[in-house]
């Protein structure tokens, strides 16, 4: 039999190899990014001076409150994430470890990626338009809207776009300002036909939401139970699956009704 000694030593020889591991891996670039609560914008305001939705060949009013489109910021494509940022990260509540492909294509550079989300963003507000347009009644044709963001990519603001041209035109005084004077958040992909689509990075989107003074969070439905996994205490969720759906119960707040939750 080995003595005691003569095992320790062998055990710790043994194990070498195993922390020789651990520290590769440590020290190894992940397949991973590490996403965080991004930015918002008000899409009733302006951006960089310019208003984010302008209105020709309509009337449009003034409106209160802002509705504001939600974002995540995320290590890029090119980026290395070892174990040590994923170990990190896992634990914090402001932040989450996504597999790379959920977030970016696979296989495109930093610049390749940056085109990719400004294309997408310029569909998603082409979307927004037509489906606020048909949602109002409004001839495309006789009335044109223009989006301006800078800097910011992706489709998840259709919800947020459509629902600010709705506010800007709907001045008839059927159904007034749709934020209630509030400043309403939310996130979700439009259809030309008015569906709203998941989108992704929802909890992380909610602490951006509160953060910049949102009581009320609109949120794609079947993402309901990511949007209450780090839930900000005082933020209300609404989900909505069609951007009249979203405006009934923007309405139904408004005056006090009843209004859905997750």
């Amino acid at each position: 039999m080995l003595s005691r000694l003569t095992r320790t030593r062998a055990i710790a020889l043994c194990a070498l190899p195993v922390l020789a591991l651990f520290a590769a891996a440590g020290l190894a670039p992940l397949p991973y990014s590490i996403a965080q609560p991004g930015t918002t914008a008000n899409v009733l305001g302006e951006d960089k001076g310019t208003p984010v939705i302008t209105v020709a060949g309509a009337p449009t009013r003034r409106t209160t409150g802002e509705l504001r489109m939600t974002t995540i910021v995320a290590t890029g494509p090119s980026a290395d994430v070892d174990l040590g940022d994923v170990v990190d990260a896992w634990f914090r509540t402001d932040s989450a470890v996504l597999p790379r492909d959920s977030v970016y294509p696979p296989g495109k550079s930093d610049r390749e990626v940056e085109e990719h989300n400004l294309k997408d963003m310029a569909k998603s507000q082409d979307a927004a338009t037509s489906a606020a347009l048909a949602y109002l009644g409004e001839d495309p044709a006789k009335v044109k809207v223009t989006l301006h963001l800078a800097d910011i990519g992706g489709p998840s603001a259709g919800l947020l776009f459509s629902l600010g041209i709705v506010d800007k035109l709907d001045g008839d005084g059927a159904g007034g300002d749709l934020t209630g004077g509030r400043i309403i958040a939310g996130t979700g992909t439009i259809g030309t036909d008015g569906k709203v689509g998941a989108v992704g990075g929802v909890s992380l989107k909610t602490q951006a939401a509160k953060r910049d003074g949102a009581s009320v969070f609109l949120v794609p439905k079947g993402e309901c139970s990511d949007a209450k996994a780090e839930l900000p205490k005082g933020l209300r969720l609404i989900p909505v699956t069609t951007l009249r759906g979203a405006v009934d119960s923007l309405r139904a707040l408004e005056k006090g009704g009843k209004v859905p939750g997750c």
